[in-house]
């Protein structure tokens, strides 16, 4: 099974999904603060630069964005993030494409 190439094909909130649940699981605070440290990055490859700026002073901001981080552009900006992070931690159910 090639991990990777498993992992390309699917959504963007199916690799949220499976990295939040791993994460969660294994109480790996170091994804969650490296998620927490891409989302201003990813707004502005996104396009959202003041949004990015405020990010930075605004935890909670950042927060509210993690439990939507799966939805829109900002989602497919973090898909390497995730597919990273699940590579290096292949789950061992993917779901079907």
């Amino acid at each position: 099974m090639d991990t990777e190439t498993d992992l390309e094909s699917l959504s963007s909130r199916e690799l949220h999904d499976l990295a939040v649940r791993r994460a969660l699981h294994h109480g790996d605070v170091g994804f969650f603060w490296e998620l927490l440290r891409a989302i201003p990055a990813a707004e502005t490859l996104e396009g959202d630069v003041r949004e990015a700026g405020e990010d930075l002073t605004k935890v909670s901001s950042m927060l509210s964005d993690f439990l939507t981080l799966h939805e829109g552009n900002l989602g497919e900006e973090l898909r390497p993030l995730y597919i990273d992070y699940l590579t290096k931690h292949p789950p061992k159910d993917l779901p079907k494409a």
